[in-house]
This record gives structure tokens, C-alpha cells and sequence, in this order.
């Protein structure tokens, strides 16, 4: 009886070995999509990883500003309980204007045309938090 249990006790030890995983990389946690008891398939992904390098900043530019940036260019970040300093590179610009989001107040609050940009950090991904509201500034400093 005692070598039968030990048998069934390996057994789960083994199967609860092969239920664990790993994240091939660190990053924030983006979404869960499954809890505590509940199962996934073998090759269903549990949560969803968004490692420090894949963190960008997603603004609107005005149309009248447009000629201002290119890609390749340098913008300076500003948010609360950031650290200052922080700058990242613009890596796209949307070839597409879309109306002002209704979410952005503005002195002008008329429907404008704006352009989505996104610029990935220079440095120090990992202080910026997904969805938190940065003030983005054009980099004035001269190109090397």
C-alpha cells in the first residue's frame, strides 16, 4: 500500500513539474488571461510579457506640426514621479490624420487633424508605465 502511494505521489509531482513555466524573457505582466484553477492548453499562452525594450509613447501631433518632426528624430518625455531627463526617438509617423480624440483638450478645441506618432525611450524603458500620461516635447538640442 505505502509503495503504491508513493508511486501516485511521484506521478503527481511529475505531471504538476510539467504544468510549470517560464517566461523566456523579463517584462510587465500586460494581461492575464487565465486564473488560479483554471486550465490552459499545453501551447496557450497564461499572460502576456511586454519586455522594457517593446515600451514606446504614443502621442498626437497637431497637422500644422507636422513638417516639425521626422522620423529619427528626438523628443524629451516629462510625467509624474518619472525621473527627469528622460528622452526617447521617433520610429513612426502615421501616414493617416485622424480627427482630435475627444479624450484631447486643448486651447483649440475645434476638430483638428492630428498625426499618431510613437517614439521608443532612449533610456530607462522600465520608468514609464503603460497607459500613463507623459508630456512630450520636441528635443531642441542640436543634432551631432
Amino acid at each position: 500500500m505505502r509503495a503504491a502511494a508513493e508511486a501516485a505521489l511521484a506521478q503527481a509531482d511529475w505531471r504538476l513539474a510539467r504544468r510549470e513555466g517560464y517566461a523566456p524573457r523579463g517584462g510587465i505582466v500586460d494581461d492575464v488571461f487565465f486564473r488560479v484553477g483554471e486550465t490552459a492548453s499545453p501551447a496557450q499562452p497564461v499572460v502576456s510579457l511586454l519586455p522594457p525594450e517593446n515600451i514606446k509613447v504614443r502621442f498626437f501631433v497637431p497637422e500644422p506640426d507636422l513638417g516639425r518632426i521626422h522620423a529619427g528624430g528626438k523628443v524629451v518625455f516629462a510625467c509624474d514621479g518619472c525621473p527627469g531627463g528622460l528622452g526617447g526617438t521617433i520610429r513612426f509617423i502615421s501616414p493617416r490624420a485622424e480627427y482630435t480624440p475627444p479624450v484631447i483638450y486643448s486651447e483649440k478645441e475645434q476638430a483638428k487633424l492630428v498625426y499618431m506618432v510613437e517614439a521608443w525611450p532612449d533610456k530607462n524603458p522600465q520608468a514609464l508605465h503603460p497607459g500613463q500620461p507623459v508630456t512630450v516635447m520636441l528635443d531642441k538640442s542640436p543634432s551631432p
